[in-house]
């Protein structure tokens, strides 16, 4: 058996541009893959605030809000992810949903 420390790093036996290359390319499909999961959800929130207008309901649910917030904190720490990370990104799509809703209210 070896452990972490023995086991050579593969991206050592890699040239550097090389390694470099394809971690960028990892991080660009990723970010692809961020860009169409933020519009499936703007979708879904879409009809929340169509729903929200129909019924005069009010554009922010802040209980919600919170519970979100919460439970984002804690996927986040199960994810190894900073929670306060987590709380500024779902903070600022919030917030951006709210305008949304808003404008589909007016």
């Amino acid at each position: 058996m070896t452990d972490a420390a023995s086991t050579p790093d593969p991206t050592t036996a890699e040239d550097p541009q090389e390694t470099l290359l394809r971690l960028r390319a990892s991080i660009d499909n990723i970010d692809a893959a961020l860009v169409y999961l933020l519009a499936e959800r703007f979708r879904a929130t879409q009809q929340v605030g169509r729903l929200k207008a129909r019924h005069a309901m009010p554009p922010s649910d802040p209980n919600r809000e919170e519970q979100q917030v919460a439970r984002l904190r804690a996927l986040a720490e199960a994810a190894h992810l900073d929670p306060e990370f987590a709380e500024k990104w779902f903070n600022f799509v919030v917030a951006e949903v709210i305008r949304h809703h808003e404008a589909l209210r007016d």
